[in-house]
């Protein structure tokens, strides 16, 4: 009834094709339209768990291996890096600006490590994805510069000193500050800083006549410093940073070693201590990275193929078991002839 009077309605408003159309979306709402409904038997639910375990064992396998051919050299140096007299009370002694923050780190090269080598820095437990922490910025104001002012979401650093801060939030005001330069064998070996930061991130969100303005003149600094004559849409480190993480332990790009390392060779880190992760118990760690065909060094990909694949295979022989066991028997018919012939 409710099909004829919608065909009816349907006919007086539009041609045809209309008609067509609302029996269609008809047939849809009442879940009439034609459908595969596959019978799930024992023998097609095991040869489906077997399958999956011989493609994904392969593949984690494949993956795994690409994994392991990114070469890493992973340096905790936030301890190291704190003299012994201050080592029971690092926090004075990273809030003390009397005292230089420098330090050297020595980095040995156990496999060839081609260029480009990729330069992280890493922090742990450091919870960027806070939601207070989150909010603390303004889109529009990295785009448009002092035109927005509609900055509220920045609070507590939204403006100083009766003016507004560009870029303000806790996000840009806790910027990473730490530096680190780099030598082989006394000769300083080249590192690019450029193009570190997604290209969409550099062209449509930070605007190109954009500089900071009346940034760290609080009473508390927070993180790094930005150089007011140069744009934010340049000012790459930045940009990096302010794509906020999703974990309490994640690594940035810094740079780029343009030189190929050799087995044996000794890396000198020459750099400056100033971020303070010793007031939250955090961790900072300097990571050297070669790449692969599937990306930098991550296991988490191939050992979930490889527990899939394997999970699947060992499924798929408990129901073969178990079908063995207690084979599921054939329908029977016979009530349904009786019916029939009566």
């Amino acid at each position: 009834m409710m099909e004829v009077e919608g065909s009816n309605t349907s006919m007086n408003r539009s041609p045809q094709s209309s008609f067509v159309r609302s029996k269609a979306l008809y047939q849809f709402k009442q879940q009439k339209l034609p459908a595969c409904k596959p019978v799930l038997t024992p023998t097609s639910v095991i040869t489906v768990f077997m399958l999956m375990g011989f493609v994904f064992i392969p593949i984690g396998f494949v993956t795994l291996r690409a994994s392991r051919d990114a070469i890493e050299i992973v340096d905790r140096y936030d301890v190291e890096c704190i003299p012994e007299e201050y080592r029971t009370n690092k926090l004075s002694y990273i809030t003390d600006s009397s005292i230089l923050k420098n330090c050297t780190r020595y980095l040995k090269v156990q496999k060839y490590m081609k260029a480009p080598i990729f330069i992280y820095y890493q922090l742990d437990n450091y919870y960027q994805n806070h939601r207070r922490y989150v909010k603390s910025r303004s889109d529009q104001q990295l785009l448009h510069g002092q035109e927005y002012s509609h900055t509220s979401a920045c609070e507590p650093e939204e403006s100083s000193n009766g003016l507004p801060i560009v870029p303000c939030g806790l996000i840009a005001w806790s910027m990473f500050n730490d530096t680190f330069t780099f030598a082989r064998e006394s000769a300083k070996l080249k590192v690019s800083r450029s193009n570190i930061a997604w290209k969409s991130d550099r062209e449509h969100k930070f605007g190109k006549d954009v500089y900071p303005f009346n940034f760290q003149n609080g009473s508390l600094i927070g993180g790094a410093k930005l150089d007011p004559k140069v744009p934010l849409s340049d000012q790459e480190d930045f940009i990096v940073w302010m794509r906020a993480a999703a974990l309490l332990s994640f690594r940035k790009l810094y740079g780029r070693i343009e030189e190929d390392l050799e087995p044996g060779n000794v890396v000198v880190v020459n750099l400056m201590n100033n971020y303070n992760t010793y007031s939250f118990s955090g961790q900072k760690k300097l990571i050297l990275s070669t790449s692969s065909w599937l990306g930098g060094r991550n296991d988490f990909l191939g050992i979930t193929y490889l527990v899939v694949g394997a999970s699947s295979i060992i499924i798929s022989i408990i129901f073969m078991l178990l079908h063995l066991k207690n084979p599921r028997p054939y329908g029977d018919n016979s009530w349904n002839k009786k019916s029939l012939s009566s």
